[in-house]
């Protein structure tokens, strides 16, 4: 069958029945999501292969986003998070989207940057000159590192070399930029760093020091759009609200790091869900908040001419389908399946598109009902567990947490009490 995002009611399904039906929807074969379940996913071998000193393993959920329609193109989007509403919350702004095509990308490439810090320079402006006549030298020298990455159309695309003022003196740092393709590139960038600076230390006149890449990705960003259909979301005073929200984010650093965590709820989800890097990825996109030197919201809010909402977001987005756990993972070679991406480009894009959705469900909530009642209402669910409901038992105890509202383990201890008394 074509792939489609839409499964209306999968939250009403089993888990094994959702499964299944990602599996039908995601038109991929039913055996190959046997590693979500947790008996059959990431086993103590392989964990002692990912990491050291290997003592066990954490188990954090994996949710399916629905409705997600990007470039054209429907997937389903899985997120392992463990906070409820994330999920729902992203899965039901992308249905508001879809109404106007869904989301739209565009993005800089997957160029990333390796710096080699040079010290003891007695010339430092001399040295910069040095080493950008020997770039041609230097490139040449790099891409013989990988020579693999070249064949597939990657490599060196540059040297750059500054001066840099420190409390301990001038420093000359040199810049590789390298085009990875569809790895995250670390290791190529790493590699290639230390292969050269012997030689840029020579041409310098000085030693080597610190070789490795920058997590600001800021030659690798992905942008996403989307128009978000204002009878769905609720009428022009909605649009309106999250507008002067979107404002306030923007103006505010208290404020943007909160509107920020939010778009991060989703961002963080697909890069764990694939066996990314997780914190590389959090860092490159804290320092774009900050690249105007003040920190402020990723993402933009407005009204377009029709009256919908207009949401932009860009996010630089370092992330891979080679190499590292998205092939030694079995659940991220998994969730890589059900997403049926072809390249990194089209990971990022999927990325940033859930983080725009996420954020416009949380500014929505926020501009409405406030952000406690649709998160409560999930999240008295998990309290309901905590106080030792079982399965059959959760729907009941999380409803009347809500009716109550009291959503404690202590109030959840005591309905379940009362359930139980004949």
């Amino acid at each position: 069958m074509a792939v489609t995002s839409r499964i209306p009611g999968l939250r009403d399904h089993s888990v094994e029945d959702r499964r299944r039906l990602v599996a039908q929807h995601a038109d991929v074969a039913a055996d190959a999501l046997d590693v979500l379940d947790p008996v059959r996913g990431l086993g103590l071998d392989q964990a002692d292969h990912l990491i050291e000193n290997v003592i066990g393993a954490i188990a954090v959920p994996v949710g399916v986003a629905t409705n997600f329609t990007v470039n054209g193109r429907d997937r389903l989007v899985p997120m392992a998070t463990e906070e409820p509403s994330v999920v729902a919350a992203a899965s039901n702004a992308a249905r508001m989207a879809r109404a106007h095509g869904g989301f739209h990308t565009s993005n800089t490439g997957s160029v990333m940057i390796a710096q080699i810090q040079l010290v003891d320079v007695v010339d430092p402006n001399g040295a910069r000159a040095r080493i950008l006549e020997a770039a041609a030298e230097i490139m040449a020298l790099a891409d013989q590192q990988d020579p693999v990455l070249a064949s597939l159309g990657g490599g060196m695309r540059g040297v750059d070399a500054r001066v840099l003022g420190t409390r301990l003196g001038d420093q000359v740092i040199v810049h590789l930029t390298v085009d990875v393709r569809d790895a995250m590139g670390a290791n190529a960038v790493n590699t290639m760093a230390e292969a050269v600076a012997p030689r840029l230390a020579e041409l310098a006149g000085g030693r080597p020091l610190l070789r490795i890449l920058s997590n600001k990705a800021e030659l690798r960003v992905t942008r996403a759009r989307a128009v978000f259909d204002a009878e769905l979301l609720g009428g022009p005073g909605v649009v309106d609200g999250i507008v002067l929200a979107s404002a306030f984010a923007e103006a505010d650093p208290y404020r943007a790091a909160t509107h920020n965590k939010g778009i991060m709820n989703g961002v963080t989800a697909v890069v764990l869900a694939t066996g990314n890097d997780t914190r590389a990825v959090e860092a490159g996109c804290h320092s774009q908040a900050v690249r105007d030197g003040r920190y402020s919201a990723l993402s933009r809010f407005e009204k377009d001419a029709d009256g919908n909402l207009a949401g932009s977001i860009e996010l630089p987005l370092a992330v891979g389908l080679v190499g590292g756990a998205t092939r030694a993972h079995p659940v991220a070679r998994a969730a890589l399946a059900i997403l049926g991406v072809e390249t990194a480009t089209e990971l990022a894009d999927v990325i940033a598109s859930v983080g725009l959705a996420q954020n416009l469900a949380a500014c929505r909530a926020l501009a409405t009902e406030g952000i406690q009642r649709g998160h409560m209402t999930l999240h008295a669910r998990t309290i309901a567990a905590s106080a030792g409901a079982l399965p059959h038992e959760v729907t009941a105890v999380a409803g009347r947490l809500v009716a109550d509202g009291r959503i404690r383990v202590e109030h959840a201890e005591q309905v379940l009490r009362e359930l139980r008394t004949p």
